[in-house]
């Protein structure tokens, strides 16, 4: 007697699940994080995809919070730091890998306001943070104010990558805005006369120009403003 046609095969005939691996779950985190936005790459969902249970992600990956912050390292590839060892003024080499950074993150708006208290710690975050420091050692940072400006340049960076992808995902950003404008202009040089006088100035300047002043702003503080010890210096020197 012949097998019926739509008879299921065996579990012994059925092509193996690839093995679970942590560089397997976050390249699917990835994919699923492009094709259906962040919200949707949570445990339980991406267990779908890889055809399991949640608990077994858990072996990898101890939450969502890890899940994330693991996308965001695996997307900081994207971040170019070939100004690390270029030609040129080193501040304006240290904006361009900051500004590299800022444009990732506007790409993916969920990341860039997960990423303001995601805490990634892989290879190609570290690569990002090595790049820094050293443009902030050339530049003659001390080691306490070089560490210290990193977290502030980088605090900048993302939230002003997570605030200007959210409003242009709003569907009312465009009337704020002009709602904004109009109240700035408007105002009376009577009761708020800073205001009137700089109305113009308050709502100059293209994202880009403001962003690479406000990099500008904080590095200059920092080569100015001294820390709260003595100046260490910011790498050990290699014995030659």
């Amino acid at each position: 007697m012949t097998a019926h046609a739509n008879a299921r095969p065996s579990r012994r005939e059925r092509p193996a699940k690839p093995a679970l691996s942590r560089a397997g779950i976050i390249a699917t985190a990835v994919a699923l994080m492009r094709a259906e936005g962040l919200e949707k790459v949570t445990m339980r969902r991406l267990a779908q995809e890889l055809d399991t249970g949640p608990a077994s992600l858990y072996v990898y990956v101890r939450n969502t919070a890890e899940l994330h912050a693991a996308v965001l390292d695996e997307l900081l590839g994207s971040v170019d730091l070939g100004a690390a060892g270029g030609d040129g003024d080193w501040g304006d080499r240290l904006a361009g890998i900051l500004t590299s950074y800022t444009k990732v993150l506007f790409e993916h708006p969920a990341l860039a306001r997960s990423a303001l208290v995601a805490r990634p710690s892989g290879e190609r975050y570290l690569n990002l943070v090595e790049a820094l420091l050293a443009l902030l050692e050339e530049g003659g940072v001390p080691g306490l104010r070089a560490a210290w400006a990193l977290d502030l340049l980088l605090q900048y960076a993302t939230a002003t990558a997570a605030e200007q992808a959210t409003r242009q995902g709003a569907p009312d950003a465009q009337d704020e805005q002009d709602a904004l404008v109009a109240a700035l202009r408007g105002a009376s040089g009577d009761t708020h006369p800073h205001i009137a006088a700089l109305a113009t100035e308050l709502v100059s300047g293209s994202g880009d120009e403001r962003l690479a002043w406000g990099f500008r702003v904080l590095i200059n503080g920092t080569l100015h403003t001294p820390g709260p010890g003595p100046d260490i210096a910011s790498a050990p020197k290699h014995p030659a």
